[in-house]
Parts: C-alpha cells; sequence; structure tokens
C-alpha cells in the first residue's frame, strides 16, 4: 500500500472522481490502476475488471485474477465472487473449481446474490463440490428472492426435472417466464420452450428470438438442437437467426 497515494485519493473531492471516471476509457483506466496501487480494494477489484474486458487497457486475464484476488484479501465482497469465476471459467488461473466452490461459499454466506448463485450452481451439478440439491435449491431460492433472474430460471428447472420438490410444470413454468421477462436469456429459450408444447406458437418464437440475440455462441449450438426437433415452424425460424448472425 501506498500511503502517499491514499493521502492524495482521498484528498480528492466526489466531483473530481466523477469527472475522473468520465473521461477517456485509458485515462479513466490510469486513474483506476494508480488507486489500486495505492491501495483501494475498490479500485483494485474496478481495475480487474477493466483488465478481464479490455476496458481502457489491453486485456489480461493473469493480471485481472491478481487485482481480484488483492482486492478479495482486503474483505471486497464482489472482488471474491469474482475469483471464483477465475477458477471456475480459468480466467487468466488453472481452472479450479474446488477452490471457485471456496470463494463462492465466502461471498455467499455474506450476502452477496450473484455467489449464491454461482455456489449453488456448483452444489447442484456437483463440480468441485459434492453434490447437494437440497442446498443448492435454498440459495437458489434466496437469489431468486434477491430478484436475480438467473436463479428464477434454475430453480424452474428444479421443479420441472423433480429435483428436491414434486414436479411441477406450472411452477417451472411460472418460474421461467420471470427468468425470461428479467432478461435471463436461457429463461427466455425455457419460457419460449413451454409456450410451444402450449401452441403458443407466436410468443414462444418472439421468446426464442430473444433468447437467441442475447445468447453466448455455445448456447446457440445447444439451442438450435433443441429447436430443430419442434419441426416447423421453428425449424425455419432457426435457420433465419442462423442466417441473420452469418
Amino acid at each position: 500500500m501506498d500511503p502517499t497515494g491514499i493521502i492524495a485519493l482521498n484528498a480528492l473531492s466526489a466531483e473530481e472522481i466523477a469527472q475522473r471516471l468520465s473521461g477517456p476509457r485509458d485515462q479513466v483506466a490510469a486513474f483506476v490502476r494508480a488507486a489500486a496501487e495505492a491501495g483501494s480494494a475498490e479500485a483494485q477489484a474496478r481495475f480487474g475488471q477493466m483488465l478481464l474486458d479490455g476496458d481502457g487497457v489491453a486485456r489480461d486475464q493473469p493480471q485481472a485474477f491478481t487485482w481480484f484476488e488483492r482486492a478479495a484479501r482486503a474483505g471486497h465482497l464482489e472482488a471474491a465472487n469474482m475469483v471464483g469465476r477465475c477458477y471456475d471459467l480459468g480466467w487468466g488461473v488453472r481452472r479450479d473449481q474446488a477452490k471457485a466452490a471456496i470463494w463462492f461459499r465466502q461471498a455467499a454466506a455474506r450476502g452477496l446474490t450473484q455467489a449464491k448463485y454461482n455456489y449453488a450452481t456448483l452444489l447442484a451439478l456437483g463440480r468441485g463440490v459434492d453434490e447437494d440439491k437440497p442446498t443448492a435449491l435454498a440459495l437458489f431460492e434466496e437469489a431468486a428472492a434477491d430478484g436475480f433472474a438467473k436463479a428464477h430460471n434454475f430453480v424452474g428447472s428444479f421443479y420441472e426435472d423433480g429435483w428436491v420438490v414434486e414436479r411441477d410444470m406450472a411452477e417451472a413454468a411460472r418460474r421461467y417466464a420471470i427468468a425470461a421477462a428479467g432478461g435471463d436469456f436461457r429463461g427466455q429459450f425455457n419460457h419460449g420452450r413451454m409456450l410451444a408444447a402450449e401452441g403458443e406458437t407466436e410468443q414462444a418464437l418472439h421468446w426464442m428470438a430473444l433468447a437467441w440475440d442475447n445468447g453466448n455462441p455455445r448456447f446457440r449450438a445447444q439451442m438450435i438442437d433443441h429447436v430443430l426437433t419442434l419441426g416447423e415452424p421453428f425449424g425455419s425460424a432457426i435457420a433465419a437467426l442462423q442466417e441473420r448472425a452469418a
């Protein structure tokens, strides 16, 4: 920690800090880095995200991980979750889902909604930890109560597949609809899938198109495989979406 840097940072007014953060992205990155090097955990977490995204600086996942870890060890809650994400997905560090679970669990215990979801996902799938669907569902329900759309989608899958709870397609459909409205692309697809099963073709196509637009390449590939099993007009619709993306 650089005491001189912290003193200089603390001397800035809120207006001066806002002005520094509203300039060209490379200048913002330089300011955030200086604050991070001076010992600000908030700046360390923010600079880690900028390095991860290539926002104002060259993308550098290993350095992003280093800054996330520094901020997390200083007690920064969101940074702890991001350390877990790095271990979970292999961003800048060797993939280790057992270590990811440790960081997610710590952040979840301190109340961070995204960490609850991330830890619950590992528990539900038995990745890096022993599978524990009851605990996973409890955490998903907590995250859903916090308004986290992705959690509603996962709770929907519990009801659709009869994990822990009795199978309840109506509740699954309700949860998928909430997730879809909240912007979760998996929820949008599942909502569309349920609508298709009910014969609501136009609405199903609408939600599937949104899922396609918001989804990542891996999800789109999985989506194609499922949609093609539905026949027409879904096959033609997915072909049009593929052509548009080409």
